[in-house]
């Protein structure tokens, strides 16, 4: 008679649940196991996992936001834009930001041998419901206390963006110029016109972004990221 071989309760890896509080190895040990459908996402110890998500409410504004910065990327030799990486902060977090953009030399990030994000991107944008989600709360803090330069979250609901720089440890909001434009400070001639991401106009999105990417401050700041990559 043929016996299947026992298994043992130690070899069985748990699934993630949603709250599960984890250290960033073990949430790693279980993600890992899980099918490759399933988003989540440590902060502050704390496992929150994505549920499904509306066109309207996220799927369209994250394309968006991704075609944006995208268009930013490929005239900008020197950067990188990823879209749901996953990002190793610290001990107790572990993000997967809607997007991320960073500088591949001399920035505050690597990519890792096993291929994740590890350090603190430039940036980071995240596509939320509303003021009220963790995106505004639990994120922010720790992207502040990680040291991202700047944050924008798109709260959906509100029809709001808000766009902040890191100056001493605070986060502050970068506000729209007089023609409702809002500049990078940390990535010259990254330009948005505010009220034309949240209406939809991407022509106008685009046209104010390549505006950013004629500037003399986006001339000079490709010169820099030229510099930095021939260095050895």
């Amino acid at each position: 008679m043929i016996t299947s071989k026992a298994i043992s309760p130690s070899s069985i890896i748990p699934r993630l649940e949603n709250g599960d509080k984890l250290t960033r190895a073990e949430f790693e040990r279980r993600y890992n196991a899980m099918p490759p459908n399933i988003q989540a996402e440590l902060i502050e110890g704390i496992v929150y996992m994505a549920s499904a998500l509306r066109i309207r409410q996220h799927g369209q504004p994250h394309a968006h936001v991704i075609v944006w910065l995208g268009y930013y990327e490929a005239f900008t030799n020197g950067l990188e834009l990823a879209d749901n990486a996953t990002v190793r902060l610290d001990g107790d977090n572990e993000p997967q930001p809607d997007a991320l953009l960073r500088i591949n030399r001399h920035g505050n990030s690597i990519v890792s041998d096993d291929d994740y994000v590890e350090g603190v991107p430039e940036l980071i944008a995240e596509v939320a419901a509303s003021s009220v989600s963790y995106d505004l709360h639990q994120k922010l803090n720790v992207y502040r206390r990680n040291g991202v330069q700047e944050y924008l979250v798109w709260r959906v609901n509100d029809s709001q963006l808000d766009w902040f720089r890191l100056r001493e440890g605070e986060y502050i909001g970068l506000q729209p110029d007089a023609e409702g434009v809002i500049r990078s400070e940390i990535f010259p001639g990254l330009w948005l016109d505010k009220n034309a991401l949240l209406s939809g106009d991407m022509p106008k999105v685009l046209t104010i972004l390549q505006q950013g990417l004629a500037s003399r401050e986006h001339e000079i700041f490709l010169k820099k990221l030229s510099a930095d990559n021939i260095e050895t």
